[in-house]
């Protein structure tokens, strides 16, 4: 009889752990894929690609107030979709709540789904650049979407990048911006040199043949961990996480050995667009409030220069909120956890005014 209440006992445990997974995981409205084609669209460089496919997921119904979230370098929209950052935002109640938002999330030019170097051109592929992204998210969201204004824009380092873009280039278009994780100005200092000296470790591997590869090149997997810690992960996070050697050498193991899938000449064309980015000259253009997000440990954009302070001041109605730095931050990675800013991105939105009706 003890027996059988014990039995009761677990499997009682074992469906309320389901139970309680099974509705983790329903928090927010399972996303939907889609894609859309960019006929004849003109990169910067003159080229023209006749079908450009952009891929993208959205979370919600289209009758919500429409936002779009950017991902970073190297990423995808799916890579937004975990518990850390959409499990924070998206169910009911939070800050984005998919009942009452339709949230886009596309695959960037050269990313995911969408229209990349792997899929056949490889090295003839065009060299885009950050403005060509975001004129292939401004295509899909208005021709592929049919929506004429967003509540917000959020993106995440390359995508905090671009929504820096978007302001400056669209200024009508969206109510509110917050760019994470950057600034808006050039590529320079660690930022710049740790990309290219990610990229050249590519580009001169022998396996890598000026991009005719037969086998993805071995020096890859190496460069990415090597760019990924000393560009993010948090100082007071890392001494946390590996206070000896014996730690330091078995975080980096791990990291070795965990599964890279990548593309070299996807991953060398992901990281170079960033060369020429520059939104600087066009912040005077922006018009829709802004909240820049970044963390007091963020490697790439370390705010102890005083860039941000500095190009904030040209920003009509910008203002920005720093993280402070804690052994749970994580440097430039810190942004991906929204849990760390939600409650600012609240607050944020109940300030900013709808000056026209979505869609």
């Amino acid at each position: 009889m003890r027996i059988l209440n014990l039995l009761q006992i677990v499997l009682t445990s074992v469906v309320l752990s389901l139970v309680a997974l099974a509705a983790l995981a329903a928090e927010y409205p399972a996303p939907k894929e889609g894609a859309w084609t960019a006929r004849d669209f003109r990169f910067h460089t003159g080229e023209v690609v006749p079908e450009l496919r952009l891929h993208y997921r959205t979370v919600g119904e289209p009758s919500g107030e429409p936002v779009l979230i950017l991902h970073g370098t190297a990423g995808s929209g799916a890579s937004m979709l975990t518990p850390a950052f959409a499990g924070e935002l998206f169910g009911p109640g939070q800050p984005l709540d998919a009942s009452k938002y339709f949230i886009i999330l596309p695959d960037a030019i050269g990313a995911g789904k969408s229209s990349k170097p792997s899929d056949g051109l490889r090295t003839k592929f065009p060299r885009y650049n950050y403005d060509d992204m975001v004129m292939a998210q401004y295509k899909l969201v208005t021709e592929g979407l049919g929506i004429r204004h967003l509540r917000l824009v959020l993106g995440n380092s390359m995508g905090g990048m671009h929504t820096w873009i978007w302001g400056a280039t669209y200024p009508d278009f969206m109510d509110a911006l917050v760019p994470m994780a950057a600034q808006p100005t050039e590529m320079a200092a660690r930022n710049w040199m740790m990309r290219r000296l990610l990229i050249e470790a590519i580009r001169n591997d022998p396996d890598y043949n000026n991009g005719d590869y037969t086998k993805q090149p071995g020096s890859m997997k190496l460069a990415n961990v090597t760019f990924a810690i000393g560009t993010s992960g948090g100082t007071l996070a890392y001494q946390k996480l590996a206070p000896s050697r014996e730690t330091a050498d078995k975080l980096v193991d791990e990291r070795l050995a965990a599964p890279f899938q990548a593309d070299a000449n996807d991953f060398i064309y992901q990281w170079e667009s960033s060369r020429d980015y520059n939104a600087a000259p066009g912040l005077e253009r922006i018009q829709a409030p802004l909240l820049a997000i970044n963390s007091a440990d963020d490697e790439r954009n370390p705010p102890e220069t005083g860039v941000m302070d500095r190009e904030l001041k040209r920003v009509k109605n910008g203002r920005l909120y720093l993280i402070p730095a804690s052994e749970d931050t994580r440097g430039h990675g810190t942004t991906a956890m929204a849990k760390f800013w939600k409650d600012q991105l609240v607050e944020f939105l109940q300030s900013v005014p709808r000056r026209v009706n979505s869609n």
